[in-house]
């Protein structure tokens, strides 16, 4: 790589669970870096991060800290990407943010580089990535898509507390500690007890629909990406006391029959996929094997038997939501830019 093809990279949210993954991704895909700029808020400013072993510390986000920036990650929230993504557009930048903030606009790209690499041609300075239950769920279905069209998914999330930031994982571990001690644990970060159990996703509910935030999304954002406005799509989110991987349960049906070896058969050379489908061990996807990888695994692959059309397949899996939820993700687009 010359120097010449290498980039100025600035990661917005350098100090979160996401902004720390960053700096993994980009050290163990050999993204060409030229500089690296690290940027939070005024209370972590000059705080320590290693990257590739040398130290870096972090500067206080401003609106002047992307001259000569080339790529900006964004992965501190909507409201500062609203705030700050404008800024490191008007300094030249491109920015691919984590945040809810632009997905949806018209003008601005939602990708999966694993479906639909191409839209990144018509951005305007921003690249959005999705939501990190609706990756996890449609970047297995996309194979299938292209070869027998989906026109329904009946999908159920099992979502991890890194969703919710470090601080909800660190109440994960607290409470558990806690519950496990038999002492009261009173939630700060989530709305109720974590340990132990499961409860609907914390993301404001619409009282007309009954859907909350989270569902909406991935409704949405998965039409946008697929580019299929008539996609039929019901969704249940659900938190679960699983640190950092979600798992997701799929029933989707094609417009022609459809077979579990089929299935299995495209998934075995899908990129960013892995099966695991092991039914004479019972082993699936699980949350602790996907944990700290970049591949989505996805098993129990399987006819619905409540379709007697044979369109019908119920499938489970499971992504690493840091990773291929967040940050690989970004990074992967990073690099199509930087290609």
């Amino acid at each position: 790589m010359s120097a010449s093809q290498e980039k100025v990279i600035a990661i917005v949210g350098a100090t979160g669970a996401v902004g720390v993954e960053f700096l993994t991704c980009l050290a163990q895909r050999k993204f060409p870096v030229k500089e690296l700029r690290l940027l939070a808020s005024k209370r972590s400013a000059g705080k320590e991060m290693a990257f590739k072993g040398k130290p870096l510390h972090v500067a206080e986000l401003t609106e002047d800290s992307f001259a000569g920036v080339d790529i900006a990650l964004f992965s501190a929230g909507s409201g500062i990407s609203k705030k700050f993504a404008p800024a490191a557009v008007a300094a030249g930048a491109v920015v691919v943010d984590n945040s809810s903030a632009f997905r949806m606009d018209d003008g601005v790209p939602l990708v999966i580089p694993e479906i639909n690499a191409e839209a990144i041609r018509t951005h305007k300075g921003v690249i959005a990535n999705p939501n990190c239950s609706a990756i996890i769920s449609i970047t297995p279905l996309w194979p299938i898509h292209k070869v027998n069209r989906i026109r329904h998914m009946n999908i159920a999330t099992y979502q991890a507390a890194s969703g919710a930031g470090a601080a909800a994982m660190e109440e994960l571990v607290d409470s558990t500690r806690a519950y496990l001690d038999g002492k009261d644990y009173a939630p700060k970060v989530l709305p109720h007890p974590y340990a132990f159990n499961l409860f609907s996703h914390n993301a404001d509910i619409d009282p007309v629909t009954g859907y909350n935030g989270e569902e909406t999304k991935v409704i949405e954002e998965s039409r946008k990406i697929f580019g299929d406005s008539d996609l039929r799509i019901s969704v249940t989110c659900v938190r679960v006391p699983v640190l950092r991987a979600h798992a997701v349960a799929v029933t989707f049906t094609c417009e022609t029959p459809i077979t579990p070896e089929q299935v299995r058969e495209i998934l075995s050379t899908a990129p960013g996929v892995r099966v695991v489908d092991d039914r004479a061990r019972n082993y699936f996807p699980m949350p602790r094997d996907a944990s700290g990888g970049g591949d989505i695994l996805v098993g129990r692959i399987r006819q619905d038997l409540g379709d007697p059309s044979g369109r019908t397949i119920a499938l489970f899996s499971a992504g690493d939501q840091l990773l291929k939820g967040a940050a690989l993700n970004a990074v992967q687009v990073a690099e199509l830019l930087a290609a």
